[in-house]
């Protein structure tokens, strides 16, 4: 088969000729919840975390469904309720529990359904649940009734247990990481979904499910050593449009699975679905055979270090401008608090930081008393600060601050006001709530060239595309946190046994597929 990693940022073509079996306008709703959750952080997502979006904004967040696109107009559709949130800790139950109200109350409200269009991450933990999305899945199948068509688009770090796997029809998810092709997958489960409604089972609610080819492979690794920008993840991806291709096939999708949640469903899985029962058993097992053969072969996306190491290489004689360093274990986007102030400590602590020539940005952490201090004190005033380590203490809690208030932006709407602090070389950003860095106006916003910067040392794990850009050094500094890197360090045990590399064995695991088309256990051969 052809490697073309690429391939899956292309959108899927025109839809399939309306067979006159089909539906020509069947009644699709939409609804779900999206955040990715990691029960090491002690952070608990709340109301606040979640933008909640209904009725004409939830259509609109979806642009192959605006007004004239051709899968708008090849359905009725029924915009219900959607929260997202960017990654975090554990969802509080209460929250968690008007969403799916929300959604499960919109269903009976505005049923039937032919169609339901599931938009999940995959990776959603709450406070006291062992399978949220599992949850969420059987009640929206409960609400919908046994016919209606449910087609689901997730993360490839989302997780697919027995329940979601039992509760819906069609499931794929991301191709890449980082996840350029994020719209791409949402507009893909929503072109499988109307083709099997159009197509010649359309109007046969037992014929229009596909065979669902699934098998469980006991691998759980770090999205920063399974990018699809290197071997073998990249690889591994290429071939999956290629399985999609094939006659009888209708999707196919591997998942890396969520790496910082101590829970049974967290592993790899891989899914192919279509009407061939051989054709989707034999792709299912291949791509599995080949995600686990190749599990001692992945590797950190960039190179490693410690934090020091990394600063060392950073201010190295000759080192390249500027230098980009991951501070991979509070990311945010990956779940972590994002006010762990241990690397910030660390950088206040180093003599060779404290000359103010030298330009060292580091983005971020969130602390809306320190905010509010140094606002109060105003752009200009010297300061001290406690910052941090409110939320996750970790390994060092709050870290004393002195130094001049750089700058003072207000009005961020993910981050709220935005405080810089500079002392010596640091350039601290301290925001009123959690916000990646991910893109450079992010940094220009504040008065900071990251051009212009010596080193720029950001929470993340691999770099977003504008990071990937205008880095001319770059390493993976492996700091503690709730979505640390080192997952041997984090105490996982709950995982299923066998799961690698927390459990090396050499008993090779069953990668037989399980085919079945209907809902529930029984209906598995």
């Amino acid at each position: 088969m052809t490697s073309r990693p690429d391939h899956d940022k292309v959108w899927k073509g025109p839809l399939g000729a309306l067979h006159p079996a089909g539906l020509a306008r069947p009644r699709i709703g939409i609804g779900g919840i999206s955040i990715e959750s990691s029960t090491f952080s002690p952070h608990v997502s709340g109301d606040e975390a979640f933008t909640i979006r209904t009725g004409a904004d939830l259509l609109a967040y979806y642009p192959f469904l605006a007004e004239g696109e051709e899968l708008r107009e090849a359905a009725d559709w029924v915009p219900l309720t959607h929260g997202r949130s960017l990654p975090g800790g554990a969802v509080d139950p209460q929250t968690y529990a008007r969403m799916k109200s929300a959604i499960v109350d919109g269903i009976r409200a505005h049923g039937p359904f032919d169609g339901f269009f599931f938009d999940i991450h995959g990776a959603m933990s709450v406070v006291g649940m062992d399978d949220a999305e599992g949850d969420l899945a059987e009640a929206v199948r409960d609400a919908l009734g046994p016919d209606t068509l449910v087609s689901t688009s997730m993360d490839l770090h989302g997780n697919v247990s027995d329940a979601l796997f039992d509760a819906v029809d069609l499931l794929t998810c991301y191709r890449m990481a980082p996840h350029e092709d994020w719209l791409n997958t949402k507009q893909r489960a929503v072109h499988n979904l109307l083709e099997r409604l159009r197509g010649p089972a359309g109007s046969d609610p037992d014929a229009r499910r596909p065979l669902k080819a699934w098998v469980r492979v006991p691998v759980l690794l770090p999205g920063e050593k399974t990018s699809t920008r290197l071997e073998p993840a990249r690889g591994l991806y290429a071939a999956v449009p290629d399985v999609e291709e094939l006659e009888g096939v209708t999707d196919a999708a591997v998942w890396v699975g969520y790496a910082w949640a101590d829970e049974p469903r967290c592993h790899a899985t891989v899914i192919v679905t279509g009407d061939d029962r051989d054709v989707v058993a034999r792709e299912a097992e291949r791509l599995a055979r080949g995600y686990w053969d190749a599990r001692a072969d992945f590797a950190f996306v960039g190179p490693t270090a410690t934090l020091d190491e990394a600063l060392d290489a950073a201010l190295a004689a000759g080192a390249p401008r500027p230098y980009v360093i991951s501070d991979s274990g509070d990311n945010p986007t990956a779940g972590g608090a994002g006010d762990v102030s241990w690397s910030l400590g660390r950088l206040l602590e180093r003599a060779d930081l404290v000359d103010p020539a030298r330009t060292v940005i580091a983005a971020s952490v969130f602390d809306p008393d320190a905010v509010k201090a140094a606002r109060t004190a105003g752009a200009g005033a010297t300061v001290t600060v406690e910052v941090g380590g409110r939320v996750d203490a970790g390994p060092r809690g709050p870290v004393a601050v002195t130094g001049e208030v750089f700058s003072i932006t207000e009005g961020d709407p993910v981050a709220g006001t935005q405080i810089v602090i500079r002392s010596g070389a640091v350039h601290a950003i301290v925001t009123e709530r959690r916000k990646p860095f991910h893109h450079l106006d992010d940094f220009r916003m504040l008065g900071l060239d990251p051009h212009a910067a010596d080193i720029l040392i950001v929470k993340i794990g691999y770099l977003e595309p504008e990071l990937y850009d205008l880095a001319r050094g770059w390493a993976l500094a492996l700091t503690p946190g709730g979505v640390d890197q080192d997952l041997l360090r984090l105490g996982h045990s709950r995982l299923r046994p066998g799961t690698y590399p927390f459990d090396v064995t050499d008993e090779e695991p069953d990668l037989t597929a399980l085919v079945t088309r209907r809902r529930g256990a029984e209906a598995r051969s």
